[in-house]
């Protein structure tokens, strides 16, 4: 297993623990979570007051989290939406696919819900499971 397949799975159980949170911020008072705010406390243990309040702090804690990141592009990469594009680097905004895809995607205005929590739950286990094939390489042998 790898260790971010067990991070996506550990943030499932916080997700199913504690609900999906799709507001502003990272998280609220009552213990909801966005996936992003799961993911980093799946790694660290802990959700910053940062999170509560201050999206700009709550962004720096994540990105510079390696593991954190490593799990929320693994997760992106296995939605059925594209990540946005960030206007200032160019790159793949992998955090706000993660905001946005629980909240709007793929389209209620035409009629498509958002996903269920539980179709969230099952995001990050699908992603786990990634995680953990791209990983998990046999051992090598040397010729005899």
């Amino acid at each position: 297993m790898s260790s971010t397949g067990t991070i996506l799975r550990t943030a499932a159980q916080l997700l199913n623990y504690y609900g999906l949170h799709t507001g502003d911020h990272f998280a609220t008072h009552t213990g909801q979570l966005d996936l992003n705010a799961a993911i980093f406390r799946a790694v660290t243990g802990k959700t910053p007051n940062a999170f509560l309040t201050d999206d700009d702090r709550a962004l720096l804690l994540i990105t510079t989290n390696e593991p954190a990141m490593d799990a929320i592009r693994m997760l992106s990469a296995v939605l059925p939406t594209e990540p946005p594009t960030d206007p200032i680097t160019g790159l793949d905004d992998h955090i706000d696919h993660l905001s946005w895809w629980p909240s709007y995607a793929p389209a209620p205005d035409r009629g498509w819900p958002a996903p269920t929590v539980s179709e969230v739950i099952g995001a990050l286990h699908r992603a786990a499971q990634t995680a953990d094939t791209l990983t998990d390489l046999p051992p090598v042998r040397t010729a005899a």
